[in-house]
Parts: C-alpha cells; structure tokens; sequence
C-alpha cells in the first residue's frame, strides 16, 4: 500500500533525514524501485539561532556526511583536484569564515569571562548524537580524550565545552560535570557562548565527532580526533582511530571547498533564493553582529507602544523591558543600558549607565513617520545623535575617523548611484515633475521644516524658523526666483505650520505643495537653502549645490556652504565618504517580513518597490491612534 502511493508521485528522487528512520526508508523504497535518494542533513553553516530556518542543507546521494562506515559524496567531492580559481576561493572561503566569525549556529555572545593564557579546548557533544555511533566511537572515546588532554598538556588549562543542547534543550552530554569540577586543571563552560570565543586563542582542539573540529582547523589549530568525523583521516587531524581505506591525505582547501562550497545548498533567507555560499556567509555575518553590538539588557523607556515592536526588532540580540519611567524600575545595575527616542532626556540613573539614543534613518520608508508608518531604518547612537550639533555624536565620529578603502568608496558610489535611478528619499512621497520659470535669474529652493523639531533647536542657533530662512534668502539674494518646500508632515496635517510659515509667498515666489519628484526638482534648481533638513543630505548626494543656515550632519565637511562653523569637524569630505558614513556605517537596517536585518543595498531595493505601490498608509487602528493624537494637540494648543 505505501509502496503503490510512492510509485504515484512525481520526480525520481527520494528523501529522508540523514540516518533517522526517514533516511533509512528512504534508502529502501530507492533500493526497491530503482529510484535515486538523497540522504538531508543540515550544512555546517546552519543558522543563527538554533530554532531559526536553516540557511544551507547537504543532500548526498551516497550516503551521508558523519557516517564514516559507508561513502558519501562529501568524501568524494574532498579528493576533487582544486583548479587554481577553486583554490584562491577555498582560500577565500577560509578568510571569510574566519573575519565573520561564523560557527554552525551563530546567535551566542562571545565567552565575557577572560580564558586562561594557556589553555586546550575539549569539546563535549550530546548524548546519543548520531554522528558518534556513525564515527565509529563511544563512551570511552570521550573518556580517552579527556585523559590525553590532561596527558598531553600538563602545563595548560583545560576547557570543557558542553554542547549547547545540554543547557537549552536539556540533553545530557558524555562526562559527568560533577566529577570534572572538582580537578582544579578543568574548567567547564556550559553557558551558550560562540564557539569562535573559545577556538581562536586554543592551542590545541580535542574532539570525537563535533563540528567544532571542522572549525578548529579553519582556524588553523591542531586538532585531535578521537572519533572518525568527516574531517578526520584526510592527514589534516590527528587520529586515534584508523582512516577508512577510501580517504588519502588532502589539502585544507580541498576539504574547505568541497564541505562549503560544493557539498551544501545555500538559499538566501531574505530573497528565498538558491545563493552561493559567500552571499550566506555574509547574511549571517551580518545577524551575528548586529545581534551582539549592544547589551544583552536595555531598558527603553518612553517609548509609545505603536512604537515598541519595530523598536524590539532592531534591537534584536538583547533583551528589552519597556517602561514609562525608572520611577517603578530602577536600574538594577551599574552596567545597565537605558534607550530613548531621539534627545529626550535620560532619565537619573547612576553615572556608569549606558544610554543609547535611537532615531529614524536616513533611508525610511515610503509615507510618513508622523503617519505612524513604520521604518526600514533606525540610527542607534551611543554618543549622542546626528541632528545634535551640541556634541558629537556616532556619526561625526565615524565621518571624522573611518578611513575608506578602495572597495568601500565602490560601493558607497554604487549605493549612491542606486538612490539617483531609483529616486529615493527619506519618506518617498511623489513622483510629479516640476519645471524652473523660463526668463528669471537663479532658482533657489528653500526647504521648510517642522519648527519644534529638535534638529533646529540643537543645530540652528542663528535661524530657528522657516520665515526667518526666507527672509534671510530673500536678503541674500533679491533677484532669484524662491521655490519654498513645506515639510510634508506640515501639507499633511500631522504638524503644524510654523510661525508666518502660511504667508510664505511674502517672500518667497512660489510654494511648492505638490508631492514632486525630489531628483527631477533638484535638476530644475540652482542652490538649495536650509536649515538642517535632510533634503540637503538628499541635494547634496545628487550634486546639487546645498547652503546650511544651521549646522545638520552632513555640514562642516568642505561640501556645503556653510554659514556656522563647527571646529570638531577638520575633515574634508567627498560624497562617497560621507554617504558610506550615513547610509552604510552609522544606520541599521530591518526586513520584517524575513525578521532579519540587511544591507543597505537590500533595503533600497526594498524601499523602491514599496514606492512603486504609493506611500503607505494607516491601517484603522491607527488612523483612530492618530485622531486621537491630533485631538490631544488641539487640546493643547498646539495646531492651529
């Protein structure tokens, strides 16, 4: 009956799980109807977290790659001759493992506690792993390593490493804990921590079958197996146990080439799409850092709970607690971490607290933030923040610092060259074109902002409202033809207009209240005027001549006009320099369909298709959040 089924379905190709039951029938019902079979395993680059999808597979049609009795297409793919392009790229491979500090799950924190000077690592694994049995080792294989560890190293520190499942799944591994902690030389670590913490700086690595191996020797260490993994008998380990007759010593690139690159299938976990094995690598480079760049605990506080969801997810990696104030959850710690939006002021903590101030990006969405639309992008600063000309802030300090090679100044160009085609901006609100007077003498546009925002209080000291930047222009320049720009949260509603700001044409010639496209207008205008919006930044990345009346981020570089100088800033600046800073070193970027974080490059990509389809608008909870909102500043006086 189940045989008759099999026969019905498509393809050729049977599956099944390693060698759990699914993989042994799967072998059968091959063997009984002359089919192929593949044997499923996961890659040696998994995941990030242990629960996560996985992001590379193995399927062997031989048999599969920790059963050392029989032959798998991993051992025939290892004794591949290498051409000299597949070497440089194993070769490659291997650096890239390592600068990315990959493992097979990447979503521990690195060990905090300091290792000894000297020390060998002792991996444990779980008890009953397959690949043990598979490997041709037991019990006592575990206890054999141990003892030539203590042999072998008697000057060293010994670290023992329990496999992750012991703690998180509640598995038991192969020694007895108890019995190891009283010997003064052992130390065990059975916290989650990533493996890289604790190889990189090993002098030695003792494994039966654990993948820890694998890496080890990437890492270019000496390793003892005393099981027969997949990676063992190749002349690269040292073995207690004899090779199979099938394995003939091999380079490390061939291994490396043939488990990374030929072996395993690697999809794309943000496009869903088949992908070479740097392309994985880099993904979970990139979880992995964003995950550990800030404290396992962050108290966010103030935060509006519309806000809380996208706030958590780009602080993915630690764990935060949302609260109104400190009144009812005072800091616990000196060490602890506390979280506002934008310049609000911390809040009394101890000294030692950290604070990180977090703000919308550069690169945001496609409707209003005021519209309670959600960003692609969030700036998280440890300094201060980048409207704040005050102090310095993270961004100052990465565009006064970084020096850029070659390949970073590409791909800011690239990224710049991307938001020109794709005519990008901040909120990505129109498409309509504007044409420039025929007959008048420079076309000037002067770009209006929300007056209460905190940019023109922290970094417009001399012109703090939009009249008082018309007038000035105006002032400055009599015959030029005025195109004023009212901030879109204004001609939406959402803020009000600003002092005088509806008699602009007072001075200026014209009032542009239409949703135009920002890289048509900007080749139809001669000089853009501001104060410190980030239509300047927008200007400047599309070659526009930019005058800042105020002292925004991307001022005081040698690309703007400035009418205040700012003495912490002595660097001179190109556009690719500064747009690397802004859009690539400084922001963090968030796809919440695939719950994951990307590259810039990614999230333009993604920015452009949401534009494409119109800018977002407000579900109904929201409009009735934002009616509520309205009301209350009606209430209070503050629209007009």
């Amino acid at each position: 009956m189940f045989y008759s089924r099999v026969l019905r379905l498509k393809g050729n190709t049977i599956l099944g799980w390693g060698r759990k039951w699914s993989g042994r029938r799967a072998m059968s019902l091959a063997a009984h109807h002359g089919r192929a079979f593949r044997l499923v395993e996961d890659g040696f680059l998994r995941s990030v977290g242990r629960c996560e999808s996985s992001v590379s597979l193995v399927l062997d049609g031989k048999g599969i790659y920790y059963d050392c009795t029989e032959p798998s297409d991993l051992e025939s793919l290892s004794q591949t001759t290498l051409s000299q392009v597949e070497f440089e790229r194993a070769r490659s491979i291997i650096a890239m493992w390592r600068s990315e500090r990959l493992s097979k799950y990447n979503a521990e924190r690195d060990l905090p506690e300091p290792l000894p000077s000297r020390y060998v690592l002792v991996c444990d694994q779980t008890l009953g792993d397959a690949s043990i049995s598979h490997g041709c080792a037991d019990v006592q294989s575990f206890v054999h390593m141990m003892q030539a560890a203590l042999n072998e190293y008697p000057e060293h520190g010994i670290i023992l490493k329990t496999h992750p499942d012991v703690m998180t799944r509640g598995k038991k591994g192969y020694f007895d804990i108890s019995v190891l902690l009283a010997n003064n030389k052992v130390r065990v670590i059975a916290d989650s921590v990533h493996p890289v913490s604790l190889l990189k700086h090993a002098d030695a690595v003792y494994t039966v079958t654990s993948q820890m191996g694998f890496e080890a020797l990437i890492w270019g260490k000496r390793v003892r197996c005393f099981g027969m993994p997949f990676y063992a008998g190749w002349g690269l380990t040292e073995d207690e146990l004899p090779a199979p007759d099938r394995r003939k010593p091999v380079t490390l690139e061939q291994l490396v080439h043939a488990a990374l690159v030929k072996y395993p299938r690697y999809i794309n976990p943000v496009t869903m799409q088949r992908c070479e094995p740097e392309v994985a690598f880099r993904h979970v480079g990139l979880q992995r850092r964003k995950r550990q760049e800030f404290p396992e605990q962050i108290t966010a506080i103030g935060f509006s709970h519309w806000k809380r969801p996208f706030i958590a997810a780009f602080l993915q990696g630690s764990d935060v607690n949302f609260v109104k104030s400190l009144v009812n959850h005072p800091c616990t710690g000196e060490s602890q971490t506390i979280a506002v939006w934008g310049s609000a002021e911390f809040p009394d903590a101890p000294e030692t607290s950290n604070g990180l101030r977090i703000e919308d990006g550069f690169l945001r969405s496609s409707g209003l933030g005021a519209d309670l639309v959600r960003p692609l992008s969030l700036v998280i600063d440890n300094i201060g923040i980048y409207y704040d000309a005050t102090r310095p802030s993270q961004l100052e300090r990465i565009l006064e610092t970084q020096v850029l090679e070659d390949a970073a100044v590409r791909r800011a160009n690239g990224l710049r060259d991307r938001i020109i085609e794709l005519d990008l901006s901040k909120y990505n609100l129109g498409n309509e074109t504007w044409d420039r007077p025929n007959g008048h003498g420079p076309v000037i546009l002067v770009v209006g902002q929300v007056e209460t925002d905190a940019s023109i209080r922290l970094g417009s000291p001399e012109v703090r409202s939009n009249v008082e930047l018309l007038r000035r222009v105006r002032r400055e320049t009599p015959s030029a033809y005025i195109v004023y720009k009212p901030h879109p949260d204004v001609l939406a509603g959402l803020r009000r207009h600003g002092d005088g700001e509806r008699d602009a044409l007072a001075f200026a010639d014209e009032v542009l209240a239409r949703p135009v496209s920002l890289g048509q207008l900007m080749g139809q205008v001669d000089e853009v005027h501001t104060m410190t919006s980030l239509l300047g930044f927008e200007a400047l990345i599309r070659g526009a001549k930019v005058v800042c009346h105020g002292l925004p981020f991307y001022a005081g570089w040698g690309l703007t006009e400035d009418r205040i100088p700012c003495p912490r800033r002595t660097r001179r600046l190109t556009v690719a320099e500064l747009v690397h800073g802004a859009l690539i070193s400084y922001p963090r970027y968030f796809n919440y369909e695939r719950d994951c974080f990307v590259e810039p490059e990614h999230a333009v990509e993604q920015l452009a298709a949401m534009a494409n389809c119109g800018p977002q608008r407000r579900s109904l909870h929201r409009k009735i959040l934002r009616s509520a909102i309205v009301a209350w500043l009606k209430l209070k006086g503050n629209m007009r």
